[in-house]
């Protein structure tokens, strides 16, 4: 349950702390006096969109905190757990939500930072709050679909869940089929410039590397005489008689005689010579082996300048590299071959297709059983709630139909929902929209709340002025509903009737006052006097006599009453 709510700086709100009690709670007060501010407090702490508007002019920020009491189990303890916003066990659970004047919204929950789709995620399993705009897609036959699936409960989630998961098969298979058509058409026109070109590099029988290597040939051939002249010039200096591996040789003698007078000096040098000298002379024999390769053949400069030109050629069409060239080459006839082998491929996707939507027929008659099945339950536990709200022989109708012929699948399935009621027997069903008064369509929105209250664990129901245009029976009716309806959840209304106040277990008053230059909305939890002067208020206007009053105390004492005789029927005396 909600046990508090602590407002600041929204709309007329100047500040605002109130302590609920369990069971049904109503909001009362004049026309005007801020009644709806509460509600769109609720909303905003549901994870509601907020904008600037909603802060008290003059304010900068405008903050609402409330706290859940929950059982541990609860399912919004559960969305706390997925997130790591759970506290600790038994503590309430506190949201808080902040508007700034420049529009910025800031959502914690148990003191941590949230963004608004997970306290909307959160909020979805605290409070549930109805109000006249939903009338409006209560006669929307396009919602009435989702109405039905939720009341289904688990086995219609489960199979639209299934469902789900092979339209969304389907419908990307038949989009890689045609996108596959498609570039097939383009690919067609590209087939017969990809087989010359495979030709084409496949005629030039590239080598990864083969063109810094024939580089290297070509600088070679083309420098022939320039190397044959140098390397010679180099042996004949390395072999001079007067210099070169002879000095060399004559240099080591010499030192070594020396040696014999000083060689702990002059060993290690007469050594370095001699090693120097084989160095040399290894060496000057590599420089004539080298001299008696080198090879002056024009021809083969001719046929290595011949396949430069090749590669040249094919770089400027495929590739800075060879390696690029090659890379091209193998894209190329991948593509070819798939523009070659189409058909294949066309006929898996043709087969997989047809296998998919053969599961998906199953899959949407499945879902479509089960919707049937889950309408005429809603349809006897509606009616039967609609008996209790003085609209007995009241026939409510869920039709469902499915398309059978034509593309039969649609995200939700092949079904389309409406409701239809007829308020008179005899009279044939007709949608909503065409037969419901505003008082009828109260009953219906209540009736139905009623049913989907019993599919969740959502501890907080809030009716805003839906018993707008009820009197009379049908008032009391939809009172001592949302009494029953408060046994076993909170359920606050804000209400104008007399007959819905008197059956709260706790009354709030939302009064607004100015004190010459500002104005301010105060709530106020009424005691027993409170009570009867405001029930007086709202059944004599203005002015309170004694009549109205004691007609107020009358109407408190039967909402006893009839309080016990509800816990009484339900069980739990």
């Amino acid at each position: 349950m909600l046990t508090e709510l602590c407002i600041r700086h929204l709309a007329v709100v100047e500040e605002a702390r109130i302590c609920f009690r369990r069971g049904f709670v109503a909001l009362t007060g004049e026309t005007g006096a801020g009644k709806s501010i509460v509600v769109d407090a609720l909303s905003l702490v549901a994870g509601a969109r907020g904008s600037a508007d909603f802060v008290r002019h003059g304010s900068e920020k405008a903050e609402i905190e409330a706290l859940f009491d929950l059982e541990e189990d609860h399912p919004a303890r559960d969305v706390c757990r997925r997130y790591g916003l759970d506290g600790d066990p038994g503590e309430p659970l506190v949201v808080r939500r902040e508007l700034t004047a420049t529009g910025k919204s800031v959502c914690r929950v148990n003191g941590r930072l949230v963004n608004l789709s997970t306290l909307r995620e959160l909020g979805e399993c605290l409070i549930n709050i109805h109000g006249q705009h939903e009338f409006q897609s209560l006669v929307r036959p396009e919602t009435h679909l989702a109405w039905l699936d939720a009341f289904g409960g688990k086995p219609v989630g489960d199979a639209l869940g299934r469902y789900a998961e092979l339209y969304a098969r389907f419908q990307a298979l038949r989009k890689e089929r045609r996108e596959l058509e498609e570039a097939m058409r383009r690919a067609l026109q590209m087939a017969d410039l990809y087989r010359f070109q495979i030709s084409e590099i496949e005629a030039a029988r590239l080598k990864p590397g083969e063109e810094e290597s024939l580089e290297a040939e070509r600088r070679r051939l083309a420098n022939a005489e320039r190397l044959f002249q140098a390397v010679s010039d180099a042996f004949g200096l390395l072999y001079a008689s007067d210099r070169g591996l002879a000095a060399v040789g004559l240099a080591a003698d010499k030192l070594e005689d020396a040696a014999r007078f000083d060689p702990q000096a002059l060993g290690p040098l007469v050594e370095q010579i001699r090693s120097a000298y084989y160095h040399l002379e290894e060496v000057a024999l590599q420089l004539r082996d080298y001299r008696d390769r080198i090879e002056f053949n024009p021809e083969r400069l001719e046929r290595v300048e011949r396949r430069l030109d090749t590669l040249h050629a094919l770089r400027r069409k495929y590739g800075t590299t060879v390696e690029n060239i090659l890379d091209y080459y193998e894209d190329i006839k991948s593509k070819l071959n798939k523009i070659e082998h189409h058909d294949e491929e066309l006929e898996r996707l043709r087969k997989e297709t047809e296998s998919t939507s053969r599961d998906l027929e199953e899959a949407a008659d499945k879902l479509s059983a089960l919707r049937r099945e889950a309408a005429r339950r809603l349809e006897r536990d509606v009616e039967r709630e609609l008996g209790d709200l003085q609209m007995e022989g009241t026939r409510f109708c869920v039709r469902v139909e499915s398309q059978e012929s034509g593309e039969p699948f649609g995200p939700t399935g092949r079904d389309s929902v409406e409701f239809l009621i007829s308020a008179n027997p005899g009279e044939p069903p007709k949608p909503l929209a065409r037969i419901a008064s505003g008082g009828e369509l109260s009953r219906v929105m209540l009736a139905l709340k009623t049913v989907f209250a019993r599919c969740d664990r959502v501890p907080v129901l809030v009716f805003d002025e839906i018993d707008t245009g009820v009197s009379g029976r049908a008032a009391q009716a939809i009172a001592e509903k949302m009494a029953s309806l408060a046994r076993d959840r909170q359920v606050f209304a804000v209400t104008h009737l007399p007959q819905v106040a008197c059956m709260a277990d706790a009354q709030y008053a939302v009064r607004k006052r100015t004190d010459g230059s500002r104005t301010f909305t105060e709530v106020e939890e009424l005691d027993e006097t409170g009570r009867v002067r405001e029930l007086a208020r709202m059944l004599g206007g203005v002015e309170i006599t004694e009549t109205t009053a004691s007609h107020a105390r009358e109407m408190l004492a039967l909402a006893e009453r009839k309080k016990t005789a509800i816990i009484k029927a339900l069980g739990r005396g």
